[in-house]
């Protein structure tokens, strides 16, 4: 029998719970030898590592063996909302073949719509976006709606223009949640910052909308109420950095990042376990 998820994810929902989803990451999604995978693997074939009980043989050894990537991976949910309210509980191993595609085209598609549901529902939370507190409600519930929709709804819908409507309401809370910062920094939105050095940076209140940050040293920067909306983490410097009151950063950005106990974080993710218990 199919377990219990409501039709409105609450917050603990937006996050991959492994327990009520049959793998799907493991098996719809590819990925290709690198630094983040030990191995190549096609969309649609399970990894050499999934086991029968849809567990990781290899879970608390994933970074040592080679499977970084899959340590900073999140489905928002989506795994658990596929496996157990869009097709029921039906497991791909024990259905047909089409059945097993249809849930592999699904899951990616859900899996969108759970990270912009993440979005909306930290936006909701910021008390300086109350006055389109409204818009983002309706939104959010026209998100929640599309992820209840069958295989075929799922498999046509254009996520891309569903996107760009979030990302205007989104833009638009961004400019609200740091309109007050005293001292607001320019807009670095999608700025080329791999490596720079940005030890000890103001970078208070400054959009970093999908800005790269790939390797960038952010020793003790000051990144107080920034936006980090698809910003690029990857490896980057947090040790000792102040991300109090940051918003729009997901776990995956920070799981892909380096940081230690003196990196301040705002409520809405958890410090990795990796990282070092001191700076460096």
């Amino acid at each position: 029998m199919p377990e219990h998820i409501s039709e409105r994810p609450r917050p603990q929902e937006l996050r991959g719970d492994c327990a009520r989803c049959f793998g799907l990451c493991c098996v719809a999604l590819p990925f290709t030898a690198s630094a983040d995978f030990a191995v190549s693997k096609p969309a649609g074939r399970p990894c050499r590592n999934l086991g029968g009980d849809h567990r990781c043989g290899i879970h608390t050894d994933l970074r040592q063996r080679g499977f970084t990537g899959c340590t900073v991976y999140d489905c928002f949910g989506a795994g658990q909302r596929v496996s157990q309210v869009t097709f029921g509980g039906q497991d791909w191993r024990t259905g047909t073949e089409e059945h097993a595609r249809r849930m592999f085209d699904a899951f990616p598609v859900v899996r969108q719509l759970h990270e912009l549901l993440w979005y909306l529902t930290e936006a909701l939370g910021l008390p300086a976006a109350r006055p389109v507190h409204g818009e983002l409600r309706q939104l959010l519930e026209a998100t929640e709606a599309l992820t209840l929709g069958t295989p075929e709804e799922l498999a046509a819908l254009d996520v891309a223009a569903h996107r760009q409507r979030v990302n205007v309401l989104l833009l638009h809370t961004s400019e609200l949640a740091r309109a007050d910062v005293r001292g607001r920094k320019k807009d670095r939105r999608g700025a080329d910052l791999m490596g720079a050095r940005l030890r000890g940076a103001d970078l208070r209140g400054a959009s970093l909308r999908g800005a790269y940050l790939i390797a960038a040293d952010l020793t003790g920067a000051d990144l107080r109420d920034t936006d980090l909306i698809g910003a690029d983490l990857r490896d980057a410097d947090l040790t000792d950095a102040d991300l109090t009151g940051a918003f729009f950063l997901t776990q995956p950005q920070l799981d892909a990042a380096r940081g230690s106990a003196g990196t301040r974080l705002p409520a809405s993710v958890t410090r990795p376990v990796h990282w070092t218990a001191a700076a460096r």
